[in-house]
């Protein structure tokens, strides 16, 4: 097992982590202490990838109530997200006017996954696909996943962020 992997398994919560923003700053995860989080895996090149547009959307709509979406490329499923961090932001804002948090491309499954994601699927299993879903309490404890074909503005994502941010 790898150190970063058993560090990720000690992790009490999301907070506890560290991950570099898309523009390769560091940005602790503890700064989102007291708002619901969705992290969410991305890729540019996939059929899912519209899926940003409702992301932004469902960002807009609770993001003054403390809500935080944090996209997280990764290039794990089909090569869909091949392009270098500068390519996925530029792609993000050009298509789809992204204004959520981006983090730094990594990976979400395999040896080399991000410690971020060995905590977020201790319990779940693995990340199958791109737009996992995974939806973080205020105390940065998961509270549930929603798979890639669960749309961020559905009737049941939308009522666990409004469960989330009471």
């Amino acid at each position: 097992m790898s150190l970063f992997l058993a560090m990720s398994l000690l992790a009490a919560s999301v907070h506890d982590f560290t991950m570099n923003s898309i523009d390769g700053k560091p940005q602790p995860l503890a700064a989102f202490k007291g708002k619901a989080v969705l992290i969410v895996n991305v890729a540019s090149q996939c059929g899912y990838t519209p899926q940003y547009k409702g992301l932004e959307a469902l960002y807009q709509k609770y993001k003054g109530q403390g809500l935080v979406i944090v996209g997280v490329p990764a290039n794990n499923f089909g090569a869909q997200e091949p392009g270098s961090d500068a390519e996925i932001k530029t792609f993000c804002e050009r298509n789809y006017k992204v204004t959520f948090p981006m983090m730094s491309k990594v990976s979400v499954k395999g040896a080399d996954m991000t410690p971020l994601y060995a905590m977020l699927t201790k319990t779940g299993g693995d990340v199958r696909w791109n737009f996992t879903k995974f939806l973080v309490g205020k105390d940065g404890q998961v509270v549930k996943r929603f798979e890639s074909g669960v749309d961020p503005e559905s009737a049941e994502l939308t009522k666990a962020v409004e469960e989330a941010l009471k």
